[in-house]
């Protein structure tokens, strides 16, 4: 969309230097500062909390004529590219622009104009991304590289597209407060965070992705703003509301003047179409709560989708619940989400490889049936009793395909919440931990990988936010009470042990280190072969467009077969327990197809993954499955 107006003659006077002659005006959003083809800024904000509202910019200070509806808008004619302005409140404090494309000094200080037109882009025949084929690799800037920027992370793209990754999920950009942080108290929704580099530095990490043929998500939160640096209400109290709780501050007032709800819609297709993004993973959407006649993520995403045109976009939702009516079609009442997070699998794989059940974790069992279930359903709990929340979880989700769900070993907080942030290759045996990669990356479901797992890579991922100190005291308390609900935290040495979120040091003890993909090699090895057995196999690369069928073979034992009329079927056993000698055999899931045998193409065992060596097996006699290990198997003629 794009708005075209004439400023009014009293600012074009004010800022004139052409005889009074005033140019077109051309906008993409409703607020905010837009540098002009023809020189100057068209400025505009929301503020119906303020009588006056005065654009300071440089030495330059112009007065914003009001509108009806509680917009102020001025056309600062001098205005160029890094220049700082902000907004004059009532003439007693300034603020910067709620929309800011830039914030060069962080949150507090003046925002800076941006020309999102003079970047260069190459990427016009980018793809998109599609929900089918994608291997997600979830990246936090600040610690993905030793430098935390935009520039060094864009360095290790070539790398990540030649190991088989798809699309990179970014954690939260949005501007924040501080040295480093997990990004979810961003308070600057348009502006990327400046300690990552330059706005233009973002443009070109997705430009050199799309080159190599990498899609690129950008994780947004829309239920809460941070605490430090919100300046929202100061503008308006219409953007917060009492009606609702939220876990982590005030709830957001979706259903208030829709200017308030604008500032979110706008924001999604801001970010694809200035920034060339190819999709949004919205976080923790329990908590965007709406009672609109439209719920606000529907209109998030016909707004990016909007945005995109013709360019396919892949959209994420995380949602606790797993409520599925956000992955629905739009027609009959779904929100037009892609595909949900799956914390059930998440969930069940993390028992079954370490057997620890506190917590959240005390409703799943890890069995072999819990494993096949995710793998053919999805979710686990789809309106079931959960014990841990004493409530029913889930809504119904057999009639969807596997893609409309992303599975995963690890993610930013399953990490952290494990106390120490250690890696779940540090918490199971090797064995079975090659297994269960096993099952994630040949499995059904959208898989993703956290960063620097491709490798197991020996950096924890702890919680860490730098704030000032009375705040920053206040949340390490709440990280204690967060983590008290695992017994095993609770204790006087284990939380004398716990990492302090605002600590310089638990950031850098985070950041990757590169080498480890050398002395890794096993590790990388593994998924390396997998992810490109699964792009490369003509049956695994449609996977997650129907669900395979599963068996129980064992304790800790199952089989899950893809029937292809086309290609030939294909078998996954993947044995989390003892060596199981599956004889007598009555599972006709291991059966051969007409006029064919099994071939074992891939085994978790094979000594370049660390393991001890592939048994040699008799196909036509009785089945013995290692122990701690996945086998693949493709037809062959007899």
């Amino acid at each position: 969309m794009r708005l075209r107006r004439r400023p009014s003659s009293r600012f074009t006077a004010a800022a004139s230097d052409d005889g009074g002659n005033t140019p077109d005006v051309a906008r993409r959003l409703t607020v905010g500062a837009e540098l002009q083809p023809g020189g100057g800024a068209d400025v505009r904000v929301w503020a119906p909390a303020c009588r006056r509202v005065d654009l300071m910019a440089g030495p330059r200070a112009l007065a914003m004529e009001r509108e009806p509806d509680g917009h102020f808008h001025a056309f600062d004619r001098d205005a160029r590219a890094g220049e700082r302005y902000g907004f004059r409140l009532d003439g007693d404090r300034v603020r910067p622009d709620p929309a800011s494309r830039h914030q060069p000094d962080g949150p507090h200080e003046a925002s800076a104009y941006v020309d999102p037109h003079a970047f260069h882009w190459t990427d016009r025949d980018r793809k998109g991304l599609r929900p089918i084929g994608q291997v997600i690799y979830e990246m936090h800037i600040g610690t993905f590289t030793r430098e935390g920027t935009w520039p060094a992370a864009a360095a290790q793209l070539d790398e990540l597209a030649r190991v088989g990754i798809t699309a990179i999920e970014m954690m939260p950009i949005a501007e924040f407060p501080g040295r480093f942080g997990w990004g979810y108290d961003g308070v600057d929704l348009y502006a990327p965070a400046h300690i990552y580099g330059q706005p233009d530095d973002l443009r070109a990490f997705v430009d050199r992705a799309h080159a190599l043929g990498l899609g690129v998500i950008l994780d947004v939160v829309y239920n809460h703003l941070g605490p430090d640096g919100n300046y929202l209400a100061d503008f308006s109290h219409d953007y917060f509301t009492d009606k609702y709780t939220n876990d982590w501050g005030q709830a957001i007032n979706f259903e208030g003047p829709s200017q308030a709800r604008a500032h979110f819609v706008q924001n999604a297709r801001y970010w694809i179409e200035e920034f060339h993004f190819d999709g949004l993973r919205l976080d923790a959407t329990q908590d965007v709560k709406d009672a609109s006649p439209r719920h606000l993520i529907a209109d998030i995403v016909v707004a990016a989708r909007g945005a995109a045109g013709a360019v396919p976009l892949f959209i994420v939702a995380e949602n606790e619940p797993l409520d599925t009516v956000i992955v629905r079609d739009p027609a009959r009442g779904g929100y037009g989400v892609d595909a949900l997070w799956n914390d059930d699998a998440h969930h069940s794989a993390l028992v079954a490889l370490t057997g620890h059940r506190e917590a959240y974790y005390e409703d799943y069992k890890g069995t072999a049936q819990e494993l096949i279930s995710c793998a053919r359903f999805g979710s686990l709990y789809q309106g079931q009793w959960y014990g841990w929340q004493e409530e029913r979880r889930g809504t119904p989700a057999l009639d969807l395909l596997p893609s409309a769900f992303v599975a995963y070993l690890e993610n930013h907080d399953q990490v952290a919440n494990s106390g120490s942030g250690r890696r779940l290759h540090q918490l199971a045996s090797p064995g079975c931990h090659r297994a269960m990669t096993a099952w994630l990356l040949l499995g059904p479901a959208t898989p993703m990988l956290f960063q620097g797992q491709e490798f197991s890579s020996s950096a924890p991922f702890l919680f860490f936010v730098d704030h000032k100190p009375d705040l920053a005291e206040a949340v390490a308390r709440g990280r204690v009470e967060f983590l008290a609900q695992f017994p095993s935290l609770t204790g006087e040495r284990a939380v004398r042990a716990l990492a302090h979120p605002g600590a310089a040091s638990t950031f850098e003890a985070c950041k990757l280190d590169f080498t480890e993909r050398e002395r890794h090699g096993d590790a990388y090895a593994l998924h390396g072969d997998l992810l490109a057995l699964r792009r490369d196999d003509p049956v695994l690369s449609r996977a997650g467009t129907y669900r395979p069928e599963g068996a129980v073979l064992g304790p800790g034992a199952l089989v899950l077969r893809y029937i292809d009329s086309a290609h030939g079927d294909r078998l996954l056993i993947v044995n989390l327990d003892r060596d199981l000698d599956f004889n007598p055999a009555p599972e006709p899931l291991l059966a051969a197809p007409v006029n064919a045998r099994w071939r074992l193409a891939w085994c978790s065992d094979a000594p370049q993954y660390g393991g001890q060596g592939v048994v040699p097996l008799d196909l036509d006699g009785p089945w013995r499955m290692p122990g701690g290990s996945a086998m693949f198997f493709v037809p062959e003629p007899r």
